[in-house]
């Protein structure tokens, strides 16, 4: 795979990979939030994570405040390295950009991930239960984000930092507020789902309904930790030990 663009980075490129896994980031996420997976998972697995506009490399690109002409874009610039087998990984925002992918490469009639792992957000067919938050004045957002516990106080509190970081934020969050779910089969691959215990964001009812979406097997692993447990070392190799188990077995 000689393959490269803006959208998929490899980290850690491994002719000898038997799987790549996608990944998908939270709001205000990049590729970098899976820098040390690599090092982490099973040495057969290749992780991909997937950069979208307007961070990492891509900082001077427009962003992207939609899930469907994301989606759009996207695809085209994924199909060159679905020649081996591949699985997607999503947290928050990036499982409805993942599922959404997948939906897309059936529709094309393209290969299909092995797995689907989904990460700290209800299921698309599941209304919110809270009020949107891109639309807030900048006080009120930052409040919010230090209640989800993702973002370091040190950089809520740099001005600069911020004046970068928001209008990610903002766009991201707009993505996911404003997807709209559409109805379609069942995926045939199966799906794994992953929440944290104190996660007010998702609770165990509305990450459970993923359930609904495939047609294969359903399994789902609750953790210890809030809406970012993931960030926590233990839960994290935890998550990465299911995630290798998962991602080989046979379909």
């Amino acid at each position: 795979m000689t393959t490269t663009n803006s959208w998929i980075t490899r980290p850690k490129p491994n002719p000898k990979a038997r799987l790549r896994l996608f990944c998908f980031p939270y709001a205000g996420g990049a590729a970098s939030s899976f820098r040390t997976w690599p090092e982490q998972l099973a040495p057969h697995i290749e992780v991909c994570p997937v950069e979208l506009p307007g961070r990492g490399k891509r900082l001077r690109e427009p962003l992207v405040t939609g899930v469907l002409p994301l989606i759009e874009t996207l695809t085209p610039g994924l199909l060159p390295y679905l020649d081996i087998p591949f699985a997607f990984f999503g947290h928050s925002l990036g499982t409805i950009i993942s599922f959404e992918l997948a939906r897309q490469l059936r529709r094309e009639e393209a290969p299909s991930p092995r797995h689907l792992f989904i990460s700290g957000r209800r299921a698309p067919q599941v209304p919110a239960r809270k009020l949107p938050l891109h639309n807030l004045p900048k006080s009120e957002l930052i409040e919010e984000l230090r209640q989800y516990n993702g973002t370091p106080e040190a950089v809520l509190a740099n001005q600069e930092l911020m004046k970068l970081f928001l209008p990610i934020l903002r766009a991201d969050f707009g993505m996911n507020e404003t997807y709209t779910y559409t109805s379609e089969p069942p995926l045939n691959c199966p799906i794994s789902v992953f929440g944290g215990l104190q996660d007010t964001d998702a609770n165990s009812d509305e990450l459970a309904a993923w359930r609904d979406q495939t047609s294969s097997t359903f399994t789902i692993h609750m953790f210890p930790g809030d809406h970012f447990f993931l960030n926590n070392k233990k839960e994290c190799n935890q998550l990465l030990e299911l995630i290798t188990k998962f991602a080989i077995a046979p379909v």
